[in-house]
């Protein structure tokens, strides 16, 4: 089973007059919708861009692994574990906010930054919180501690790629335009695969696509 949700289908967000722009796949702050609360272990996947100069205040987590992927831009991220970071495109940067942590994300430099930044949930509360910069990611990153994995792909226009074998995997459009089975897929849209094994992306133009390959939850329930 496939569900498609459109960039423009997303839940608007952020502080534009601050140079915020947000827009939420699944139900966030004043978006309640309880059909869509998460896929998986997947919370949220929000596409942000903050102007120069901008960005989100000193704020709290707790009980949630949130994965970030520079698009455009820089983002630099203070937080009260004591990391101070430059994150660039290319990079993946994992906080691990555990029991509680603080952060600031900002765009200290001259131009626009975009980011994608994916929350999901441990598989069990509390503990110690951990940071870590993988730069210039070149293969899957694994999440354990979600029981998910993230996939970042960049196809050639013309390229068939396997979508990765998960109980559940969510694909996300960063740039260029894919086709899976018979939807087109361009920037900001995204799918919800139920039993992904078999599937296949067509890149129609060169692409860069996140696919999140998780485990069923209610498995465990069984």
């Amino acid at each position: 089973m496939t569900r498609i949700q459109r960039a423009d289908e997303r839940y608007p967000g952020g502080e534009p007059a601050a140079g915020i722009e947000t827009r939420h796949a699944l139900s966030f702050g004043p978006y309640y919708d309880p059909d869509n609360l998460r896929f998986g272990a997947l919370l949220a996947c929000n596409e942000e861009r903050l102007a120069p100069g901008a960005g989100f205040d000193e704020h709290p987590h707790s009980h949630t692994e949130i994965v970030t992927w520079v698009v455009e831009g820089e983002l630099t991220h203070h937080d009260t574990a004591g990391h101070t970071t430059v994150v660039r495109p290319g990079d993946l940067q994992r906080l691990s906010s555990a029991g509680g942590v603080r952060h600031v994300e900002r765009n200290d430099a001259g131009t626009p930054l975009v980011f994608v930044q994916m929350w999901l949930a441990p598989n069990a509360p509390g503990g110690d919180p951990s940071y870590e910069v993988v730069r210039g990611l070149d293969g899957p990153y694994d999440l354990p501690a979600a029981g998910a994995r993230l996939h970042v792909l960049r196809p050639a226009a013309g390229e068939h790629t396997a979508v990765p074998a998960a109980d559940l995997a969510y694909v996300h459009v960063v740039r260029g335009t894919v086709k899976l089975d018979d939807d087109e897929l361009g920037p900001g849209d995204a799918a919800r695969i139920t039993g992904g094994e078999g599937r296949t992306l067509v890149a129609t133009t060169d692409a860069e696509v996140l696919i999140w390959g998780m485990r069923d939850p209610r498995k465990d329930l069984g």
